[in-house]
């Protein structure tokens, strides 16, 4: 068996969560799907998926070489683009990255544009509450909203979003005034673990110490799921920190308030990141040179 044709065959599984999906994408049998992941695992010599009648799940070592088998896919397919001669058109299949609410609410509708544009173009979009690290999981590009570390991608600035404190009117109407850090401690805290489940920090005193003032509280609720902490502080239920761009339809129809402006960190930059030289293939360059622009825009609607 291809040893090619059986690494497709198995990302196809892991994609669409089962066997008998790999078979639909992929045109196969579903006996041609199972003997394609049981040629890989005899190959390795140990299981890559754990299967039930409904599902499957990755083992341990099916973790390490999907990641490894996605990277050789890409390699293979744009090798194979290269000496075609097709470098001029943008083809194939596009992988990006970004975390789960900027990918649904900012990434989405552009990718969907994109591919109007581009009918030869797929795209898969990983949203994870994660640093995917592209190199090792074979991605073309990431939207990120922190501060770079990794000097090896090339990063283009595509805006910054503001860490602020939010409550509702009504909450803050019913509730003790709130001018300094310390006032929060008075209040019923939502939080995410994002965004610190037991302390914040703020900007430095202005005493001249460069040190961040933080806060240490007991939240009255914790919730992974920003979309849920913004309901509850909309509903009045309590005080909580988010990105601006989170909120930004709620503090323009003054559901919500920023408070404690004046001690917000500095804000965190987006960058639009790829690998070293993925901005060659005409998949990559094309998603870019169209992204940018609307991306500048989002985020600029974004920030409050």
């Amino acid at each position: 068996m291809d040893r090619f044709e059986a690494m497709k065959t198995f990302i196809a599984a892991i994609d669409e969560g089962s066997l008998a999906g790999a078979s639909r994408k992929t045109g196969r049998s579903a006996a041609a799907v199972s003997r394609a992941v049981a040629f890989l695992e005899g190959r390795v010599g140990v299981p890559l998926l754990h299967r039930s009648t409904r599902s499957i799940k990755l083992s341990e070592a099916g973790e390490r070489y999907a990641t490894a088998a996605r990277r050789v896919l890409a390699e293979l397919e744009e090798a194979e683009r290269q000496a075609a001669g097709e470098r001029s058109v943008p083809r194939g299949t596009l992988t990006i990255t970004s975390t789960v609410y900027a990918g649904v609410e900012v990434l989405r509708p552009i990718v969907d544009a994109f591919m109007d544009e581009h009918p030869t173009v797929q795209v898969r979009m990983q949203l994870v509450e994660r640093a995917v690290n592209l190199i090792d999981e074979g991605m073309d590009l990431a939207l990120r909203i922190t501060h770079l570390a990794d000097s090896s991608l090339v990063a283009h600035a595509v805006g910054d979003v503001r860490r602020v404190v939010v409550a509702a009117p009504r909450y803050l109407a019913m509730h003790p005034r709130i001018d300094e850090i310390a006032d929060l401690t008075k209040h019923d805290i939502i939080t995410t673990a994002h965004m610190g489940m037991e302390s914040w920090s703020f900007t430095p005193a202005d005493d001249g110490s460069q040190i961040p003032r933080t806060l240490s509280f007991t939240p009255r609720l914790v919730v992974n799921n920003v979309h849920a902490a913004i309901a509850s502080v909309v509903e009045g239920h309590g005080i909580a920190r988010v990105l601006s761009y989170h909120v930004a339809p709620q503090l323009e129809q003054d559901a919500l308030r920023i408070i404690l402006a004046h001690a917000e960190p500095k804000p965190i930059p987006v960058h639009l990141v790829s690998p070293q030289g993925r901005l060659a293939v005409p998949k990559v360059r094309a998603f870019v040179d169209f992204a940018l622009p609307r991306l500048r825009a989002a985020f600029g609607r974004l920030r409050p």
